[in-house]
């Protein structure tokens, strides 16, 4: 059968998979409590047709057990998104915190059932006061908060089982004060499967799959074009390497995605997205409905399609390198900071010779920081102090960095010192509306998203549109949302 076909499942049974697909994909482990109940069997369900499907069009490996199932991704770039994987309350972890992790993680012999948070803390100690700027200090609150966070993580992905008492009546302190774990020792195996052996490592770029040298064969590039357009809400063509660049522009690749994750293609002149009108495949959910940030920064998308019609060809075009053009900084900044001392140097991972062929970043509008604090004082004026919620009616520059910050997050715009890069993918965005509440006390403003069954949305067989001039665009406007999948 034809790869494309792929995945081997009836049209009757697809939905199902596909659900099972996207949870697989969006969830970091999967037990019988997380994300919630009945999750786990519904992935098991097609957990060899899964397995087979992911490996050969990702170059994924799927471990699957009657307990859990997790997913060990091929990663081709490092960027700053992938922290949110370590978070807690929607925080990411700072370093202290993802020290902690590893150095609990450590502390867990296989041999033992259960522990208690007062026995870890007596291994973590001295393990955390051998590495130079860490330690740990039991009287530093900061200390306590950041052990506290890591426990939660391990608590949520099952890693760990409270038994008897509280983490929190540790935190406060006291004699009763204390927390009994048992170990899941499976959980915690599959919690970190690194690429190769990190004592064989001298660069964070071991980690990740190889570049792609000329002599690369079709199918990897295929395999990396699939795999960046699951994990980045908008794929351009100037943002990868040629080869991938071409597998995302010819039949195949792109809509075996789309049919495995049940999301629709979308293609234009400088690249590719797949839209979730269900919301169920992304981790977050844009534009929706939501609060303040989220609605200012729709809100803001649709300011700034007006600034671009009243002044597109006096606006300022700069460079705006992607994720692969921010590549090698990241890690060069990674690597400063790798102690080599525990590096096995007989067995160290060597970089292939050649680097990675990419395009010189394209041209976005450029929209300046004094342009965008006038925009939130319009939509002030507009709607109301009140309408921001209380957090927000006095301070609308914090309102502004936080609405900019969610849109950098989704790739929709990118900051750099004076305003920000409107990437094309914000274009699509550029007919939400805002209305006033019907209903006093819901307190949100409904959001209206641009249609992509309009005729600004281009099919495989139809030529890609540019970005163009919002007085080009047809002006559509639609009550649904449709969201980029990350």
């Amino acid at each position: 059968m034809a790869r494309r076909n792929r995945p081997r499942v009836e049209d009757v049974d697809l939905g199902s998979y596909q659900q099972a697909v996207r949870k697989v994909l969006t969830c970091d482990v999967i037990t019988a409590a997380r994300p919630r109940p009945g999750v786990l069997d519904q992935v098991l369900h097609w957990a060899d047709q899964m397995t087979e499907d992911l490996r050969d069009l990702f170059g994924y490996t799927l471990i699957a057990t009657t307990d859990h199932v997790r997913l060990v991704r091929e990663l081709d770039l490092l960027d700053p998104s992938q922290r949110q994987t370590f978070a807690r309350k929607g925080k990411p972890f700072d370093r202290r915190r993802l020290a902690y992790l590893c150095l609990l993680l450590a502390a867990f012999q296989r041999s033992q059932v259960e522990i208690s948070l007062g026995d870890l803390v007596k291994r973590l100690t001295p393990s955390a006061n051998e590495i130079e700027g860490l330690g740990y200090d039991p009287t530093d609150s900061t200390h306590k908060a950041a052990l506290v966070d890591v426990t939660h993580w391990l608590l949520d992905r099952g890693a760990l089982h409270l038994s008897d008492g509280s983490v929190e009546a540790w935190a406060r302190g006291g004699e009763q004060g204390d927390a009994l774990f048992d170990i899941d020792h499976e959980i915690c195996e599959v919690l970190f499967r690194p690429t190769r052996p990190v004592q064989h490592l001298n660069s964070a770029s071991g980690l990740l799959s190889d570049a792609l040298g000329p002599d690369a064969p079709r199918e990897r590039a295929a395999q990396r074009a699939r795999r960046l357009l699951v994990e980045y809400p908008v794929v351009y063509y100037a943002d990868v390497e040629p080869e991938v660049a071409a597998a995302l522009r010819g039949k195949g690749p792109a809509e075996e995605v789309a049919r495995l994750t049940g999301t629709k293609l979308e293609r234009r002149a400088e690249g590719v997205l797949l839209a979730d009108s269900s919301g169920t495949f992304t981790d977050r959910a844009f534009p929706g409905r939501g609060g303040a940030v989220t609605r200012t920064a729709g809100l803001l998308l649709a300011q700034i399609a007006n600034h671009f019609e009243e002044s597109w060809a006096a606006l300022a075009h700069l460079p705006a390198p992607g994720p692969v053009h921010e590549h090698p900084e990241l890690v060069a900044r990674i690597d400063a900071g790798v102690p080599q001392e525990g590096v096995v140097t007989e067995l160290a991972w060597a970089e292939a010779g050649h680097a990675p062929t990419v395009a010189e970043p394209a041209s976005v509008p450029l929209v300046e920081r004094e342009r965008l604090e006038e925009m939130v004082a319009d939509l002030f004026e507009e709607f109301g102090a009140s309408s921001f919620t209380a957090s927000w009616q006095q301070d609308p520059q914090g309102l502004l960095d936080a609405a900019l910050a969610l849109l950098t997050d989704l790739s929709l715009v990118r900051p750099l010192p004076g305003g920000v890069l409107v990437t094309p993918a914000a274009l699509r965005y550029r007919n939400i509306r805002g209305a006033l509440p019907e209903r006093p006390d819901t307190g949100l403003l409904p959001f209206g998203s641009l249609d992509p069954t309009s005729g600004d949305t281009t099919g495989p067989e139809a030529p890609a549109t540019q970005p163009e001039p919002p007085e080009q665009a047809e002006q559509a406007e639609t009550e649904g949302t449709e969201e980029p999948a990350p």
